[in-house]
């Protein structure tokens, strides 16, 4: 069984490969039960999350045992670690063939996350951004920051990427980053001016709050909500759900789990034949993306098992 580190992780994927992997995993589909959820109190301070987040080949619709994985990712998400300088976010990712259930790999569960997270956001992107769409408005400045940038890059002709975070020092530290690896990123200060004025905007926070103002939304815009994963934590009101056209990565897991579709939905805000499509569907060429330059369009993304197995399977055969 290989054991596979961050660093390695970066080594075997590109985000545009990535992408095209992604888009083909969701073409051809896995078996993906809705991901289990527990929350894991504790006596002091906020309570923890653990994800578990199981997907196989769909041996019946492959035709054939060939080549076939099993995966699970387990994940934690422990709100108070950023005060003591550690990640929100941590886990693993076990890879085992398909048909006699060997272990093959135990890859950094963090940093496969945000590469199938970001790049399924781009994936995403591919279809409901303008094909013109060149500034780039990131919120938040944790973990996922800069590979939100570097993915919707890979997609789009981004020549402005700018970062909004609450504390503005962490934003700043995101830019520098960025800039470094020779990317056009800057910090932002003004939220609402920037919301005004972006192609895209990529949002991945844990607020109860929303972030996204759609009245301030320009027509053509994109939106991108990433980080928001229980039905109480929500990025975008209610304006920015009426003027666009929503999308998901999978009805089953957003309308169970995400607090910008479950909340809109409950009171009515959104209705459940509103949500146009999800990533299979638009994989597929079953539904449309993008109909017109001057829509606003919102994708919003949960985390699917799917992405892990197809990023796993992608960093294994890289390496092994």
């Amino acid at each position: 069984m290989l054991t596979i580190s961050a660093a390695e992780v970066d080594r075997a994927l590109t985000f545009p490969g990535l992408v095209e992997t992604l888009r083909t995993a969701f073409r051809d589909g896995a078996v993906q039960p809705v991901r289990h959820h527990h929350g894991v109190e504790r006596p002091d301070g906020a309570a923890s999350t653990l994800l578990l987040m199981p997907a196989w080949t769909d041996f019946n619709a492959a035709g054939t045992s060939a080549g076939g994985h099993i995966g699970v990712k387990i994940v934690t998400v422990s709100p108070d670690n950023n005060a003591i300088g550690k990640p929100a976010v941590m886990g693993l990712y076990l890879l085992l063939d398909g048909v006699t259930g060997e272990p093959q790999a135990l890859i950094d569960g963090q940093r496969l996350t945000q590469w199938r997270t970001t790049c399924a956001s781009a994936l995403a992107a591919s279809y409901l951004a303008r094909k013109d769409a060149s500034r780039l408005l990131v919120i938040g400045a944790g973990a996922l920051s800069p590979f939100l940038a570097k993915a919707h890059s890979a997609v789009r002709p981004i020549t402005s990427i700018r970062i909004w975070n609450r504390t503005p020092t962490n934003a700043e530290k995101v830019a520098a980053a960025l800039r470094a690896e020779g990317l056009p990123a800057s910090a932002a200060g003004d939220l609402d001016a920037e919301l005004a004025e972006a192609d895209i905007v990529a949002s991945a926070t844990i607020s109860n709050t929303p972030v996204v103002k759609g009245a301030l939304l320009k027509p053509g815009a994109h939106v991108d909500l990433v980080g928001g994963f229980t039905p109480t934590m929500r990025e975008s009101d209610d304006d920015a759900i009426k003027r666009a056209r929503v999308y998901v990565d999978t009805r089953a897991g957003a309308t169970k789990e995400a607090g910008d579709i479950v909340q809109p939905l409950a009171s009515g805000v959104l209705k459940p034949d509103a949500i146009v499509a999800d990533l299979h569907e638009l994989a597929r060429g079953e539904k449309q993306g993008r109909q017109s330059d001057s829509e606003i369009t919102l994708f919003k993304s949960v985390g699917a098992a799917l992405e892990d197995l197809a990023a796993g399977i992608a960093v294994y055969k890289a390496l092994k």
